[in-house]
C-alpha cells in the first residue's frame, strides 16, 4: 500500500534531515540544470587528488554548506568529509568545536554520478553516510544511517529516494517533483540465481585497463552459462557511472550483478607501462548499507566484506550479488578468473 512520507515514523530524526537536505540539494542542481548549457555544466573547475571537479560540482558547493547549517546546526556537531570543499576533504561544523569531541561524522557526495548527469543523459544521486565520530578510524562499517536522493535529468518527472538505519529494512519513496507528493517503494533484489538474461556488469567507465575487464567479463558469462549461441545475447551489460546509481539498479531488482574492479589493475597495467585508471572512493561507497539492509550483498574484490576509513581518496574495488544464491553461483568462478589474470 502507497503511503505519504508525512504518515512514516523514523527511530531518528537524522533521516529527516538527510532527506529534506537532499531534496533541497537536488531541487537546486535540477533548477540549474534546466538552465544551463551542456557546455557550461561539463567545464572543469578543478582537479583534485580523487577525481576532476566539474563546474556542475562546483554549483552545488555553497548551497550543500548552508544547508548543513541549516538541517544539523545546533542540533548536531560533525566532522564533514567531502572532495573538494576543503584542501583535506573535512570540516568540522560549528567551526569552534573539537573535531575529537564532535559527536557524528558525515560523509557526503553531493553529486555521484556528475559525468552523466551533466551531459542530461542520466540520474546522478546525492549520498550521505552518517557515523558516530570514531575519529580517523571511522569507516564505512560504522555507517548507521545512510540516505540517497536521485537528481534526475532535466525532463525527469519523479526523483527517488532511499535510506536504512543500521539493522532496519531499507525504505524508500518516489516523489512527483511537480505535486510534490510521496509514495513508498519497495526495494526488490532480484531473486534470479543465474545470470541469464539479467544485466550483469563488470565496470569499464574509463579507458585504462578495459580490455582486461572485458577479456574477464566475457569468460565469467562463458563459465557460468556456456558457449554463446549464434545472434542470441543471454546477459546485458549496464555502464552507469555512478555507485549510488548502480546500487539503486541492485536494490531494485533490476540488475543481478555489479563489480568494480578498476582498482585491482594497478600492478597489470604498471606492468604494461599504462597510467592507473580513475578508482572508486570510500563517498561514493557512503549508501553501502542502504544495498546490504536491503539484502544486496556486497565483498571486496577478495569475497570479504567492503571495509575502508571514511575519507576521499582510499582507491576501493568492490563486488555486490543481488542475493546470497547468486552469490554462491557466481563467486567461484570470478574470483578464480581474478586470480587467473593476478588482479587478487
Amino acid at each position: 500500500m502507497e503511503k505519504n512520507h508525512s504518515e512514516q515514523t523514523y527511530p531518528s530524526d537524522l533521516v529527516t534531515r538527510c532527506l529534506n537536505l537532499q531534496r533541497q540539494l537536488r531541487d537546486h542542481v535540477l533548477a540549474t540544470i534546466r538552465q544551463s548549457s551542456l557546455e557550461e555544466l561539463s567545464g572543469v573547475a578543478s582537479e583534485t587528488e580523487g577525481d576532476t571537479i566539474f563546474r556542475l560540482d562546483r554549483l552545488s558547493e555553497p548551497l550543500l554548506i548552508s544547508l548543513l547549517k541549516e538541517h544539523f546546526g545546533g542540533k548536531y556537531s560533525f566532522v564533514l568529509i567531502c572532495e573538494g570543499l576543503t584542501d583535506k576533504a573535512e570540516r568540522v561544523f560549528p567551526e569552534t568545536q573539537n573535531p575529537t569531541a564532535a559527536q557524528l561524522r558525515i560523509i557526503i557526495d553531493p553529486i555521484d554520478g556528475t559525468r552523466g548527469l551533466m551531459y542530461d543523459k542520466r540520474s546522478a544521486w546525492i549520498l550521505m553516510g552518517v557515523a558516530p565520530n570514531l575519529g580517523e578510524h571511522t569507516t564505512l562499517q560504522d555507517v548507521e544511517i545512510a540516505v540517497q536522493t536521485e537528481i534526475p535529468t532535466s525532463k525527469g518527472l519523479y526523483s527517488d529516494s532511499l535510506w536504512a538505519i543500521k539493522g532496519q529494512s531499507t525504505m524508500g519513496e518516489r516523489q512527483n517533483l511537480l505535486t510534490g507528493e510521496c509514495h513508498q517503494l519497495c526495494p526488490r533484489p532480484s531473486k534470479a540465481t543465474s545470470l541469464r538474461y539479467g544485466f550483469a556488469t563488470i565496470a569499464k567507465f574509463f579507458p585504462g585497463g578495459t580490455d582486461l575487464l572485458a577479456r574477464i567479463s566475457e569468460e565469467l558469462v562463458a563459465e557460468l552459462l556456456g558457449p554463446l549461441e549464434q545472434h542470441k545475447a543471454h546477459v546485458f551489460e549496464d555502464q552507469y557511472i555512478s555507485t549510488g546509481g548502480q546500487f539503486y539498479e541492485l536494490i531494485m531488482g533490476h540488475d543481478r550483478l555489479i563489480a568494480d574492479l578498476r582498482s585491482c589493475l594497478d600492478s597489470w597495467l604498471i606492468a604494461h607501462g599504462r597510467p592507473l585508471p580513475l578508482c572508486c572512493h570510500p563517498y561514493d561507497l557512503c549508501t553501502m548499507l542502504i544495498a546490504k539492509q536491503a539484502g544486496v550483498i556486497v565483498t571486496d574484490a577478495t569475497g570479504n566484506p567492503l571495509n575502508a576509513p571514511l575519507n576521499t581518496t582510499e582507491n576501493l574495488s568492490w563486488i555486490a550479488y543481488a542475493n546470497d544464491k547468486l552469490r554462491e553461483v557466481v563467486e567461484p568462478v570470478l574470483l578464480r578468473l581474478l586470480r587467473k589474470h593476478k588482479l587478487i
